[in-house]
């Protein structure tokens, strides 16, 4: 079984009553802006890096508020998403990779909620309870 670690971000308007998310274009479902981390990426990096690809906008990263994780037993994969909490710091929302993501838009949190249920208590639980503080503490030898 392969681990694979992925790293979303959880962005939402000044009025914290929507979320930024992404339609996939393979699958056509709903998610939070993210993706897999590469080899040797931390997972901060990950998640500007695809938050960036995936809906044109900077963001800055604060602690994390959620872990999840899931065994896929037909791709044969272990995954652990791990989601940032995320402020918007500049650029536009655009979709750059069409062949990935085929939409991108605020969503209500009661609907965030409908289209992601694997978030135990909601999304709109993760938005008031407190982060975990990330740090990446960078290579040693």
């Amino acid at each position: 079984m392969r681990r694979v670690d992925v790293a979303y971000v959880l962005i939402t308007n000044d009025e914290r009553d929507r979320v930024l998310m992404v339609r996939n274009g393979g699958s056509m479902v709903w998610s939070l802006p993210g993706g897999a981390v590469e080899p040797n990426e931390s997972l901060d990096a990950a998640a500007i890096r695809e938050a960036k690809e995936e809906t044109g906008l900077d963001i800055e990263v604060g602690g994390i508020c959620a872990v999840n994780e899931c065994v896929f037993e037909g791709l044969g994969e272990h995954a652990v998403f791990f989601t940032f909490k995320a402020k918007i710091a500049g650029g536009e929302i655009e979709i750059s990779r069409p062949d990935e993501i085929v939409d991108v838009k605020w969503v209500p949190l009661e609907e965030a909620d409908r289209l992601m249920p694997y978030h135990k208590d909601g999304v709109q639980a993760l938005i008031g309870k407190p982060d975990v503080p990330y740090h990446d503490q960078g290579r040693r030898e």
